[in-house]
C-alpha cells in the first residue's frame, strides 16, 4: 500500500510538469527520474505550488504549510533545480522547473559529493530516448513553431554583403555585451553523454553560457560560476574555433541563456536528426549556401552540419577532381552556419532567408504562445491547482483554447499581436507587469 500511495504522488507530479511549459509523456522512465531527485515531500508541495511565480506566502497559502517550514523545502529545491526562485523588487517569486529548460538541465549541471550524476545521466537518457523520442515528439510533433531555444548565426560565417541584416539579438556578441551579470555551468547533455558513454567530443563540460536573472539564479544555487564578461568572451571564442552551434534563449529581449552545442552530444539537435522534428530549434534569418565555383566536394560541411542537412551526392561524368556536390536540405537548414566556419575554401556561407523568422519579444511572449501550442496555457492563467473554481475555468478555457481553428488564430499573424497585448493588460491589472519584461 505504502509503495502505491508514494508512486500515485510521483504520478499527480509527473502531471502537474507535463502541464507547465513543455509537455512532459508519462512513462516508467519519468517516474525513475521524479523518484530519483524528488523526496515524497517535495513532490507533494510541487503538486500543489501554483503553476506560475508567486511569493512565499502565496504559496504557503495553496499548499497549506507553514512559511518557516515551506521556505527551507523550496531552497533545497531551488538547490537541486527543481524549483525556480527570482528575487523581483527584493521579494523572492517561486515556480515549479519545467522538464526543459529546468528539470534536466539543473539536474546535470549540479555537482558535489550528495549527487549521484551518473545514475541521473542514465536516468534522463533513458527518459529522453525512450519509447522512439516521445518527449521530442510530445513537444514538436505537431509542427510546433514555438521552441525555448533558437539558432544564432556565426557572425563570420555571413556573406559580407548580407551583414547589415543581421540584428542584434541574433549576434552572440551583443548578447554577451549587453548582459550585466554571467555565469558558465556545465553542459547538462555532454554531462549526460559522458555517463552513458557517448560523448565522442573532446569539447569541455562547462561551456553553458547563462545570462541577467538566470545567470543569478544558478550562482546563487551552486548551479554555474559567476564569470566576467572577459571570460564569457573567451568562452564563446573558443566555442567558435571548435565549430560548436551556438543556440539561445528563443527571445529577442533579456536572452538568458546561449548552448554551446555540439553534434554528437546535444539532445535538442539529436532531436532533428534521429526523430525528424525540425521544430526542436527555431532556425536563424539564415541559410547556408554554397558557391560550386568554389566548392571542391570535399564534405566538411556535410560532417560538421549538426542536423545532417547536407548530403554528399556523387556526380555523374565528372569533368573535374570533383567527384561529389554538396546539396543543402534548406527545409530544415538551423543557418547556424558551422559548415561554413569548416569550409576551407570559402565556398559556403549563410545569406538571408526570403521570410523573416518571427521570435518572440520577451520570455513572457514566448511563454504565453509556446503554452498556447502546448495546450497549457490555462494553467498560466488560472494557477492555483487547490482552487476548484479555478479548476473548473482551467477546464473550460484549456478546452476551448485547445480548438484547433482557435490556436490557429491565436497563433496566426493577424491576431499574434492583440492577443499578447490583451494576456500583456491582463497581468498588469494583477500588478505583476514586471513578468511582462522577463
Amino acid at each position: 500500500m505504502g509503495h502505491s500511495a508514494g508512486k500515485e504522488v510521483y504520478r499527480r507530479l509527473g502531471r502537474k510538469i507535463d502541464n507547465l511549459t513543455m509537455r512532459a509523456p508519462w512513462n516508467e522512465a519519468f517516474y525513475n527520474v521524479l523518484r530519483e531527485i524528488y523526496s515524497e515531500d517535495e513532490a507533494n508541495v510541487v503538486v500543489k505550488m501554483p503553476y506560475s511565480l508567486s511569493e512565499l506566502d502565496q504559496v504557503a497559502h495553496v499548499t497549506k504549510r507553514d512559511s518557516s517550514e515551506l521556505l527551507k523545502i523550496l531552497e533545497r529545491l531551488c538547490s537541486k533545480g527543481l524549483v525556480i526562485d527570482m528575487c523581483i523588487n527584493d521579494t523572492y517569486y517561486y515556480m515549479p522547473s519545467p522538464i526543459v529548460i529546468g528539470i534536466f538541465e539543473f539536474s546535470m549541471m549540479r555537482t558535489g559529493k550528495n549527487v549521484d550524476s551518473k545514475k541521473l545521466g542514465h536516468l534522463f537518457h533513458e527518459y529522453l530516448q525512450s519509447d522512439n523520442g516521445a518527449f521530442s515528439a510530445a513537444n514538436a510533433k505537431k509542427g510546433e513553431k514555438v521552441s525555448v531555444i533558437r539558432a544564432l548565426p556565426h557572425e563570420g560565417a555571413i556573406d559580407p554583403s548580407e551583414y547589415i541584416e543581421i540584428l542584434d539579438y541574433e549576434k552572440a556578441s551583443s548578447i554577451v555585451e549587453s548582459a550585466e551579470k554571467y555565469s558558465i555551468g556545465i553542459c547538462s547533455c555532454r554531462h549526460e553523454k559522458l555517463h552513458v558513454n557517448e560523448k565522442k567530443c573532446d569539447v569541455p563540460l562547462e561551456k553553458c553560457s547563462s545570462f541577467g536573472f538566470a545567470a543569478d539564479y544558478l550562482i546563487r544555487n551552486n548551479l554555474a560560476r559567476e564569470v566576467t564578461k572577459s571570460e564569457m568572451l573567451d568562452n564563446m571564442s573558443s566555442s567558435i574555433e571548435m565549430g560548436l552551434v551556438f543556440c539561445a534563449d528563443n527571445v529577442k529581449k533579456n536572452v538568458t541563456f546561449i548552448c554551446h552545442c555540439c553534434k554528437d552530444c546535444c539532445n535538442a539537435l539529436g532531436s532533428i536528426r534521429k526523430f525528424g522534428y525540425s521544430g526542436t530549434v527555431v532556425t536563424s534569418n539564415f541559410l547556408a549556401k554554397n558557391n560550386p565555383d568554389k566548392c571542391i566536394g570535399c564534405g566538411e560541411c556535410a560532417k560538421a552540419c549538426p542536423i545532417d542537412a547536407i548530403e554528399m551526392v556523387p556526380i555523374e561524368n565528372p569533368q573535374t577532381k570533383k567527384k561529389k556536390d554538396a546539396v543543402y536540405d534548406t527545409s530544415i537548414c538551423l543557418g547556424c552556419g558551422v559548415c561554413a566556419l569548416k569550409c576551407k575554401t570559402g565556398a559556403v556561407s549563410l545569406v538571408k532567408r526570403e521570410k523573416r523568422v518571427l521570435h518572440p519579444e520577451t520570455t513572457f511572449e514566448r511563454v504565453i504562445l509556446q503554452c498556447l501550442e502546448r495546450g497549457t496555457l490555462q494553467n498560466q492563467i488560472f494557477d492555483n491547482p487547490q482552487s476548484i473554481s479555478q479548476k473548473f475555468m482551467r477546464g473550460f478555457v484549456g478546452g476551448f483554447l485547445r480548438l484547433p481553428p482557435v490556436k490557429a488564430a491565436l497563433m496566426s499573424n493577424m491576431l499574434r499581436s492583440s492577443f499578447l497585448n490583451f494576456m500583456t493588460n491582463g497581468v498588469k491589472m494583477q500588478g505583476k507587469a514586471w513578468i511582462t519584461e522577463m
